[in-house]
């Protein structure tokens, strides 16, 4: 049990809330129907909650105060109105909490009784039934626990999680939008999550909950007395950051913007650079949303998306179609002439959302995905698992490297049935060893040895075997090695510098001179060589 949340206990209830809303993500998303039905809630706190996350792993070492931290990341990567009010009640936290001791029960109660207050103020026109009200019962049941001397961390928490839970449970009961739709609010959902990780955080136990799921629309006997959302009309999300302002800008702003749409969010946190707003409008005016941020500051990271629920289109029996993930654009095109999908890794990597985007955007009923990296193989799923909720059968091939990702593309054939044709994708892939040629970027103890930063490094399937200076005699040696153990087929994607393809092709032709080469040009930059040997 913690007696209190310190830095290092607030960074894990992070990592476990991210946890948390991305094994819930797709359920939230189904229980969204307000303030708009945009499937979209879960998304969006994921979202806020990994810009938290990022935030902090951005400042480790730093002296600055971990609920700061996540609460300026949270701030300024919110998405979403969920996203935002998130977002504000932690920085209401914050505000309480991060230059204090750390927090013990007390301490945590009144802070979060404080943070739900606050994100009420925040929200132009507050409704009940939602994710406000969630907050309100999770505070006043921690400041309960508190009046009737619970005052330990693990029982605040509970407590707090206990209350937010009842209160969820009940708002089918205060808006006819959710009892029609046989669903709890979707934010206040997430939030029950975040509490319970905060539970399972202090106290290393999960509380046992049902399931967030649709449960049967039942007629309610006041229903006339409950408010009713009207349909999403004609009308944008508009979200953007806002800097180069104050207070009383901020609040022309909020009084401009409140006039122009509803779901008004504003929210402000301290930055290294000053202060900034993260601003949430829906309007159907989205150029006078954009011009009041411009009189008002300087509104940058702006994104203006549909309210209206967009569905994608229905997948087309009999289509199928690979996905690669590919490290850059040479890659991509040589995957692309043979005939995959692509998604480039950028420089801040890939996310699950630009994976189903391409799956989704196939069109095709049948989807093959492939990660070509270790470390993307659970992204990928996770888009797949996505994707599967849109009628899609999709498949993760566990590729390791591109060079398996080629090994596969080239054994796929439409005309077999799509599972059979994934399995002979997959001992394809899983036939071929794979290899790399890279340079250390720091001093570091290997397989082979220890290395300097620049030495020239030989891997096979992600183990160092090889260290040198020269680039072509580490090749060579590599190659060497791998074929000591047989093989009939040899891919070589080059980097830049084809100097280094050519002499190792020499070499190949020389001493191995049964073996079969197929070389491509224009791989990643920052690799010099990678091999495939099967």
């Amino acid at each position: 049990m913690l007696p209190a949340l310190d830095d290092a206990a607030v960074g894990r209830w992070c990592r476990a809330a991210v946890s948390a809303l991305s094994g819930s993500r797709s359920r939230l998303d189904d229980l969204n129907v307000f303030p708009v039905p945009d499937g979209d809630t879960g998304t969006n706190l994921l979202h806020t909650a990994e810009a938290a996350l990022a935030a902090l792993e951005a400042a480790r070492g730093s002296a600055e105060p971990a609920w700061q931290v996540i609460a300026r990341g949270a701030v300024l990567g919110a998405r979403g109105n969920s996203g935002t009010i998130l977002a504000q009640l932690l920085r209401g936290l914050a505000d309480q909490l991060a230059d204090a001791p750390p927090a013990d029960g007390a301490s945590f109660a009144a802070a979060l009784q404080k943070a739900a207050d606050t994100a009420y103020a925040a929200v132009a026109d507050p409704e009940e039934g939602t994710f406000l009200t969630v907050a309100r019962a999770g505070g006043e049941a921690a400041m309960a626990a508190v009046a009737a001397d619970r005052i330990e961390l693990a029982d605040v928490v509970r407590a707090a999680a206990d209350g937010a839970r009842e209160a969820l449970e009940a708002t089918p009961g205060q808006l006819a939008v959710l009892r029609d739709a046989g669903v709890v609010d979707a934010g206040g959902a997430g939030l029950c999550l975040l509490l319970d990780a905060l539970v399972t955080t202090v106290t290393g136990i999960e509380p046992a909950r049902p399931p967030l799921t649709r449960r049967p629309a039942r007629p309610h006997e006041h229903a006339h007395d409950l408010p009713h959302q009207p349909p999403a009309g004609p009308g944008s999300e508009v979200q953007y950051l806002l800097a180069g302002s104050d207070d009383a800008a901020v609040a022309r702003l909020h009084d401009r913007l409140a006039a122009l749409g509803d779901s008004l969010v504003v929210v402000g946190v301290d930055t290294p650079a000053g202060r900034e707003w993260n601003v949430h409008v829906h309007t159907s005016d989205v150029g006078a949303a954009i011009e009041a941020g411009i009189e008002a500051g300087r509104p940058y990271r702006i994104s203006v998306s549909p309210l209206a629920p967009v569905r994608p289109p229905a997948p087309v029996a009999g289509e199928r179609a690979v996905v690669a993930i590919v490290p850059g654009d040479g890659l991509a095109e040589l995957f692309a002439g043979e005939g995959a999908r692509v998604v480039t890794a950028g420089p801040d990597g890939v996310t699950e959302d630009d994976v189903l985007a391409e799956i989704i955007g196939s069109g095709a009923a049948d989807v093959v995905v492939l990660p070509n990296d270790p470390d993307l193989t659970a992204t990928a799923a996770r888009a797949a698992e996505r994707a599967r909720e849109e009628e899609r059968d999709v498949a993760v091939v566990p590729t390791r490297s591109p060079v398996q990702g080629l090994a596969a593309l080239a054994v796929a054939d439409p005309t077999r049935r799509f599972h059979d044709d994934v399995i002979t994708m997959a001992e394809a892939a899983a036939a071929t060893r794979w290899a790399e040629v890279t340079r250390a970027a720091q001093e570091a103890l290997t397989s082979a040895g220890r290395c300097q930063p620049g030495d020239v490094l030989g891997s096979a399937e992600g183990d160092v075997v090889v260290i040198g200076g020269d680039p072509a005699a580490v090749s060579c040696d590599l190659l060497d090695r791998m074929l000591s153990a047989g093989g009939e087929l040899v891919t070589l994607v080059v980097g830049p510098d084809t100097v280094l393809g050519d002499a190792v092709c020499a070499h190949l032709s020389s001493v191995h001179p049964t073996v079969e080469v197929t070389r491509y040009d224009d791989g990643p930059r920052d690799i010099p060589l990678q091999v495939g040997v099967e």
